[in-house]
């Protein structure tokens, strides 16, 4: 495939699924929103919706990898070359803060009604805090519809349990490609991974959100930085690290473990 075919698919591709994924978070958070607390399974299924039509829409043109942490696993697995590999990086992160930005746009009225609400400014915490859980920072109160959190704030953990969910998905993901003589599943491919990260969200996902992957929390923190909202609070730049570090340690362990035991 021709790089602007992989900048186009994954640009878009990525777009469409932090809209809808940012936009699941979005719907939960706020209370002027339909969907208000409608809890974590709403979420779940939510990004897995996300991921199932980010990959329709892309895989026909870049091959919908949407996720470093994938892009990582199938140039240690061989199926990507690995100069392709920073155009498909930039072009996932690229997506990625157009849809955080599409959500703002989509719940601008929800954002500002929410932000400007007493109640929820008056619950926020009043400093900075330290990395660990004893002093935990001060996030924003829609920080959470951009980008993840830990429940409990342990570095080590926190980075443990994005390698294992990573690990997870992009394996699932590799092994499509054993199924049917070799032939992989074709566009069920997409229902089955986007069914594998509804899993990983609710098996996996209490501990830290599951970011399993680096442009899913980063390019929307960025974002998050950046949008002028009222008594948006700060973006919790000392948690960024793990939702980016531990995908991309998952997705090169996948490639690897792959290489080992499949091949």
């Amino acid at each position: 495939m021709s790089s602007s075919d992989i900048f186009i698919g994954e640009t878009i591709g990525t777009a469409v699924l932090i809209l809808l994924g940012g936009g699941v978070c979005a719907a939960v958070t706020f209370k002027r929103s339909k969907a208000f607390n409608a809890g974590w399974v709403a979420i779940a299924f939510g990004w897995g919706f996300a991921v199932l039509t980010g990959a329709y829409l892309a895989g026909g043109v870049s091959g919908a990898h949407l996720n470093p942490a994938v892009t990582i696993g199938l140039a240690i697995e061989g199926g990507t070359k690995w100069s392709d590999v920073p155009l498909y990086l930039g072009s996932q992160l690229l997506g990625a803060m157009i849809g955080a930005v599409l959500v703002w746009a989509t719940y601008y009225g929800q954002f500002r009604a929410h932000l400007t609400d007493p109640e929820i400014i008056a619950a926020q915490p009043a400093d900075e805090g330290l990395v660990d859980q004893k002093a935990a920072p001060k996030a924003g109160p829609v920080l959470g519809i951009f980008s993840t959190g830990p429940e409990i704030r342990h570095s080590v953990q926190n980075l443990i349990t994005e390698i294992i969910a990573t690990v997870v998905l992009v394996l699932a993901i590799l092994t499509q490609g054993l199924n049917d003589g070799g032939n992989g599943l074709g566009t069920l491919g997409a229902l089955i991974t986007a069914l594998v990260v509804v899993g990983i969200g609710l098996s996996l996902g209490g501990p830290t959100g599951y970011a399993i992957n680096p442009v899913r929390d980063l390019g929307p923190r960025i974002v998050h930085a950046l949008l002028p909202l009222p008594n948006k609070g700060g973006s919790d730049w000392t948690y960024a690290w793990i939702p980016v570090a531990g995908p991309l340690i998952g997705g090169a362990i996948a490639g690897g473990l792959y290489n080992i035991a499949f091949k």
